[in-house]
């Protein structure tokens, strides 16, 4: 029974973190490179940093203290770059880092999930660090995606053809 709700756990986790790559990738194809660091202002971030962010913070928690390797975060810098990658490099840094962590969280058992671990500073368990990897990159994804849609004035089609009016099944 254990093992079934670990497995559950993982592949739901892994199912959300899926459903916002796609979602990103297509924010960068609706965008012109030069979008791609524009800030909206001063205390906003650009799309670019927004993804430096978010490799940074699955690094960090992810790669780093569940793959139990050498922390490299510079934090600041992430939200300090005005340029440095193309959209395509972005999309290539982001991918890259998720399906790494993916990989660490697919080998994930019983007792990794529960260990506890520091990381910022923060004390979590193994799923807890998933819980906030999974809910920061959704978080992120919608700021990605709102500054999409405000620049370019379009509905990006993401629940196409589905009918979310649907009620609940008893």
């Amino acid at each position: 029974m254990a093992e079934r709700i670990i497995r559950e756990f993982i592949e739901q986790s892994l199912h959300r973190i899926d459903e916002n790559t796609p979602r990103i990738n297509k924010c960068m194809n609706e965008l012109e490179e030069a979008d791609a660091w524009m800030r909206p202002n001063n205390a906003s971030n650009s799309v670019g940093n927004l993804i430096l962010h978010l490799c940074g913070n699955i690094t960090q928690y992810i790669i780093s203290s569940l793959g139990e390797t050498e922390d490299i975060r510079e934090r600041d810098k992430e939200f300090s770059a005005n340029d440095g990658y193309s959209k395509s490099g972005l999309m290539k840094k982001l991918n890259t880092t998720i399906e790494k962590a993916k990989g660490i969280i697919q080998t994930m058992d019983r007792d990794n999930l529960l260990k506890k671990r520091y990381v910022q500073g923060f004390e979590y368990s193994g799923m807890g660090i998933i819980i906030h990897v999974t809910e920061h990159y959704s978080y992120h994804t919608g700021q990605i995606v709102f500054w999409t849609k405000l620049l370019k004035n379009k509905d990006l089609g993401f629940y196409g053809g589905i009918d979310l009016n649907k009620k609940n099944k008893l």
